[in-house]
């Protein structure tokens, strides 16, 4: 709900436009990684705060959780992402100027193929930095994890927003997108496949590259 809240909503305040509007796409990438940063330091002791169901797949792939336990958290992910849209959708209605609910989409001569491809890769590149961070194996960094991941979903953003708007989350793009409808609708399936293929495949990298526990 946060994340959805917070990093759309300054993408929606914002008027984040990846080749009109360069300070908006700073802000927005700003504003979904000190989301994620605040609410890992909020609710990481309780849930280890995944709020995304590419980050709990991974997690599941990894053995780090059960099959019951993955498919609560992403029904849970998707309420709170819907909980989110409701907000801004209510304040935005009530706004004049703003439009739209920061639903992701594939941006100007971007393909189907080529936003397919940049979900899994920059998925799997941010997943892979949740594992690695919040790995036992790590030490004292583990305690920076919040921080680390944080920062990894602004670089993401950054480079992901011109070819898709950055989703790498499928309950953050979900919602806004029922909400928009039109083609931000009709190309969902993209940033429900491309996140969940990268997430994936990132549960297999790290299982190469994890160190054994002393």
């Amino acid at each position: 709900m946060v994340l959805v809240l917070m990093g759309c909503g300054v993408a929606v305040s914002l008027g984040c436009d990846p080749i009109n509007n360069i300070p908006a796409v700073v802000g927005t990438s700003l504003a979904f990684g000190l989301a994620v940063v605040a609410m890992a330091y909020t609710i990481g002791g309780i849930s280890g705060c995944h709020i995304n169901p590419a980050i709990t797949l991974g997690v599941f792939l990894s053995g780090k959780m059960n099959a019951k336990d993955c498919a609560m958290y992403i029904i849970f992910q998707c309420i709170g992402a819907f909980i989110g849209s409701t907000l801004l959708w209510l304040l935005t209605s009530n706004v004049s100027g703003l439009d739209g609910t920061g639903a992701n989409d594939l941006q100007e001569g971007v393909s189907m193929a080529g936003g397919l491809l940049a979900e899994i890769i920059y998925t799997c590149v941010f997943v892979l930095v949740v594992l690695g961070a919040t790995s036992k194996t790590n030490g004292a960094t583990n305690n920076f994890a919040g921080l680390a991941i944080g920062l990894a979903l602004v670089l993401v953003h950054l480079v992901c927003i011109r070819y898709t708007g950055t989703s790498v989350n499928p309950a953050r793009s979900l919602a806004p997108a029922v909400f928009q409808g039109g083609t931000a609708l009709a190309n969902l399936w993209i940033f429900i496949v491309g996140p969940f293929v990268g997430g994936a495949l990132a549960a297999m990298l790290w299982k190469i590259v994890e160190p054994t526990e002393d």
